[in-house]
């Protein structure tokens, strides 16, 4: 039996919608039920949902593996604090996550949502670049056009003119911005197109704890997709300069590019990996952060001698369970061919 729906008045007065006024200056459209690729507004009409709500629903919704599979898992175990406890289905999860993402990355940190898995990104490179002898490495460098989140972290690395810099201006770290690049994937390389990257790298390498871009697809930014050799570039560039890499993965990961993860069209390795997103087939929120052995090592054994993040639904058991299940449903057919 499908919800009803009555409370388009007081949405309008008491709901804040993304990026929207109070009372609300833009119309919203009541949904009662969704099933596939489409939702049912309350007044019958069904539209196709082309933006997958974000990008996140790669199996459609209601999907009957990732529902049973979410039923069976709240009648065991919904939640239960990640601190000195763990359960099967992060267990699970994570050993998924590393055998289908590159060999170097081991390690993995389960969080709430695709920006927060930014900000955890963020402060893997800076613990790992305090611990390793270089406390001054406190800045980032990333490509204009980018989007990584609505954290002021994220923020912070999101286009200087299309992202909420002017509004946060005074509060938001200053980072290094080069240019986006200009070489759409397809198109005859250039190295030209590393030229601003370069520069930048170069001149600030002694402040540059990271670099973070979308490899191959800035989505936010324009859907602009851009030549793999960019990635490839970057990152023997942050290996010369001792940066690292983070590949924010968040809308691409899942095969949503045409590959598991974008960086594979360029064979590049991120030093760190951030995914959500699709991760739980857009039933749940969760997102992840992948790193390699020795950035992890580091960070245990420094000052600090732990990571300093955990949030309190890390790990929920509900949506570990549903992200295994969607990796499942994935792998198990031609995905790329669909």
């Amino acid at each position: 039996m499908k919800q009803s729906f009555s409370g388009i008045q007081f949405d309008r007065d008491h709901l804040w919608h993304p990026y929207t006024a109070l009372p609300a200056n833009v119309p919203v459209y009541p949904v009662v039920g969704a099933e596939g690729c489409r939702i049912e507004l309350a007044d019958g009409r069904q539209l196709i949902d082309g933006m997958a709500s974000w990008w996140s629903v790669i199996h459609g919704y209601r999907h009957p593996v990732l529902v049973q599979t979410l039923q069976e898992q709240a009648a065991q175990l919904s939640h239960v604090m990640f601190g000195g406890l763990t359960h099967q289905p992060a267990v699970d999860l994570a050993q998924q996550l590393v055998e289908i993402t590159p060999e170097e990355l081991e390690c993995v940190f389960l969080s709430d949502s695709g920006s927060v898995s930014v900000e955890v990104a963020i402060k893997m490179a800076l613990q790992y670049q305090r611990a390793a002898g270089f406390p001054h490495r406190t800045r980032l460098a990333t490509i204009r056009n980018g989007y990584h989140g609505d954290t002021f972290a994220a923020m912070s690395v999101c286009d200087p003119v299309t992202g909420m810099h002017q509004m946060f201006q005074g509060f938001l770290p200053a980072q290094h911005f080069a240019d986006a690049p200009r070489i759409r994937f397809g198109e005859t390389w250039c190295d030209a197109d590393l030229l601003s990257l370069r520069a930048v790298l170069e001149r600030h390498q002694q402040e540059i704890a990271a670099l973070i871009l979308e490899p191959v697809v800035q989505g936010a930014g324009g859907m602009r997709f851009y030549h793999p050799e960019f990635v490839k570039g970057a990152r023997a560039l942050c290996d010369r300069f001792g940066i690292l890499l983070i590949a924010d993965e968040i809308a691409t990961g899942f095969g949503r590019s045409g590959e598991l993860f974008a960086c594979n069209h360029a064979g590049v390795t991120p030093d760190i990996l951030c995914l959500g997103k699709a991760l739980t087939g857009g039933m749940m929120t969760l997102a992840a952060t992948l790193t390699s052995r020795h950035i992890a090592s580091t960070i245990s054994t420094s000052e600090a001698g732990v990571f300093m993040h955990g949030p309190t639904f890390m790990a929920n058991p509900l949506a570990c369970a549903v992200a295994s299940a969607s990796i499942r449903l994935l792998l198990e057919q031609d995905w790329r061919g669909n």
